[in-house]
């Protein structure tokens, strides 16, 4: 292993003006990967519908790179950008999301499903109920924590301290239950 490789971790802004295709574009520019959870949505205009890709959380972009890209590019965008950060002592340091976590609320936001309701950044605990894994169905594969929204039994998927998304129905039968350590 070269331990001189710097290590790529997700990290997340919180994109002012509604501007988060355009600070993709600049962060594209500088090769790095980003995400943004987005869905399609018609619109009209006079006689003229269009089919637009519309984030799903207002002002919120996902890019992967190392810590220090990641303040550097917090300095380059300033008013433009607040990287989400997590308090270390008396630091603030950029919030790196874990690889599986992002990978887990990826694999949901992309299924292309009717349904998904978006959280943002709110103080709601995401953690209360019973962790499953999906086995079956459009969501195989993820994982996440069993809420009743709206009465029905809904998978949250979380980047905690950042976002969450909860899923449409999905039947008992195509849950399985993970055992806490």
């Amino acid at each position: 292993m070269d331990y001189n490789v710097p290590t790529l971790h997700w990290y997340a802004f919180k994109v002012f003006y509604n501007k988060v295709f355009e600070i993709e574009e600049l962060l594209k520019k500088d090769g790095i990967e980003t995400f943004i959870p987005c869905e399609t949505v018609i619109v009209e205009r006079g006689e003229v519908k269009k089919s637009i890709c519309k984030p799903v959380i207002a002002s919120l972009l996902f890019f992967r790179s190392t810590e220090q890209q990641a303040l550097h590019q917090q300095q380059c965008l300033l008013e433009r950008v607040i990287l989400y950060t997590r308090l270390v002592g008396w630091q603030k340091l950029p919030f790196a999301i874990p690889e599986r976590e992002m990978n887990l609320f990826m694999l949901v936001a992309t299924s292309g499903e009717q349904g998904l309701e978006y959280l943002c950044d709110s103080p709601r605990d995401y953690r209360i109920g019973q962790h499953v894994s999906v086995i079956d169905g459009p969501f195989k594969g993820a994982e996440g924590y069993i809420h009743r929204i709206k009465g029905n039994r809904r998978l949250i998927v979380a980047i905690e301290g950042v976002c969450a998304v909860a899923t449409a129905y999905i039947p008992q039968c195509f849950l399985r239950n993970i055992e806490t350590e």
